[in-house]
């Protein structure tokens, strides 16, 4: 049995309350590679990394994004209809960025449901920001943002 931060869970689990703890000594590029591994297997959904962080974050910023990138992915899976969602997951000076996009349905930013609130309140407890930007028959692209702290 698999015990990485998203291994086993089915659309219904992707909520923050859920555990988001990575494997002892695993890196936030190692839980991220594991996470969307399963969940492409499990869903069918094509992932394109685009970049994944090369230095590592303290284990509340890792659990915070990996919560957020989760609940991203169950909206895809749910929501879009898209056949891929591209992520990119980037650690520099300036902090950590997170994107996740896809050519999907797209939706009304307006009418955003509680899911959209979970992933920012994750990038805000952190000092960070969290935006989704969608246009109806193009996609939608979530980027979170966590300045680097002094």
């Amino acid at each position: 049995m698999q015990t990485g931060a998203c291994s086993g869970l089915r659309k219904a689990e992707f909520g923050l309350t859920k555990d988001t703890r990575m494997r002892e000594g695993e890196s936030l590029a190692e839980a991220l590679e594991a996470c969307l591994s399963d969940w492409s297997q499990r869903t069918g959904i094509t992932v394109e990394v685009w970049a994944l962080p090369t230095a590592d974050v303290s284990p509340s910023t890792a659990g915070g994004v990996l919560a957020a990138m989760r609940e991203a992915l169950a909206n895809v899976e749910s929501h879009s209809g898209a056949a891929a969602v591209s992520i990119a997951v980037t650690v520099g000076a300036g902090g950590l960025r997170m994107t996740v996009s896809d050519h999907g349905q797209g939706f009304d930013t307006a009418k955003a449901a509680r899911g959209i609130a979970r992933m920012r309140a994750a990038f805000a407890e952190l000092g960070g920001t969290l935006t989704v930007n969608s246009v109806r028959g193009e996609g939608t692209t979530v980027t979170g943002v966590l300045p680097r702290r002094g």
